[in-house]
């Protein structure tokens, strides 16, 4: 059994929004837009200095960071 809920890219990116729906939730971030391309997404998750476009994979990490320090 795969500990994790994803298996390519497409899986994984609908984690990030689930993650990032949470994390809008709680209050973490305020905001989060995804752009949809043929072949990939890309992630924006602001903050007060920057807004960089992400790769599924980088806005993965961010969010589940995220999740994970606001649970400690």
């Amino acid at each position: 059994m795969n500990p994790h809920p994803y298996q390519n890219e497409e899986t994984l990116a609908e984690t990030v929004e689930e993650l990032a729906k949470e994390a809008l939730k709680r209050g973490l971030i305020p905001s989060y837009v995804v752009h949809h391309f043929p072949d990939n997404r890309e992630f924006y998750i602001p903050n007060e200095r920057e807004c960089e476009p992400l790769s599924v994979e980088q806005a993965y990490l961010k969010m589940k960071r995220l999740l994970d320090n606001e649970a400690k």
